[in-house]
């Protein structure tokens, strides 16, 4: 963990790869995509904590059908910059067994925590499963994992803001930053 000092300095010298405005954007396009391929599934929505719940949050607002909201609580971060095991900190309460359901998440990294949950999704009965992130990570690392629905792309740097954290801190920024290139 970093102080919020750090925070604000890490902040000041970030640079904006995307605007609030932009993000918006990129979220109305999102939902439109979701809307026209899932208005008819009556699906749960799963959000992916801690990343994705201001994205979800922004997401929801803008879906035009009846949907039921629920979570999943896993990570590879734990407040770092760089991943680890996966750990599984919540499940969902609602059963998935024959549901459609859609996990959003903040960022495509690698693919690894995506692709699990999905997995889980799927073994917990779930008829169908789809992914929306607001933003995929362009570069080779991939598992080849791939989402359903993508807000946005960003190069391979660490972005932070709208959802994503940076130590713990500045999920809240409006829109996405990337931590300079040395």
């Amino acid at each position: 963990m970093i102080t919020p000092k750090e925070a604000a300095d890490t902040l000041a010298t970030a640079d904006e790869l995307y605007s609030r405005v932009e993000v918006e954007q990129a979220l109305d396009r999102l939902a439109e995509e979701i809307s026209a391929a899932l208005s008819e599934e009556d699906p749960i929505v799963l959000c992916v904590l801690n990343g994705a719940l201001i994205p979800t949050g922004h997401l929801l607002t803008r879906l035009n059908f009846p949907l039921r909201q629920d979570y999943v609580h896993a990570t590879r971060y734990r407040g770092e910059t760089s991943g680890a095991d996966l750990e599984w900190i919540g499940q969902p309460n609602t059963s998935l067994q024959g549901e459609a359901v859609l996990v959003v998440d903040d960022i495509l990294d690698e693919g690894i925590t995506l692709a699990a949950i999905v997995e889980a999704c799927r073994k917990a009965g779930a008829r169908s499963v789809y992914s929306a992130v607001l933003v995929e990570k362009q570069h080779d690392r991939s598992n080849g994992y791939t989402a359903d629905f993508v807000g946005i792309q960003v190069e391979d740097r660490y972005v932070f803001g709208f959802g994503m954290d940076y130590k713990g801190y500045l999920r809240n920024v409006p829109g996405i930053l990337a931590i300079p290139e040395t």
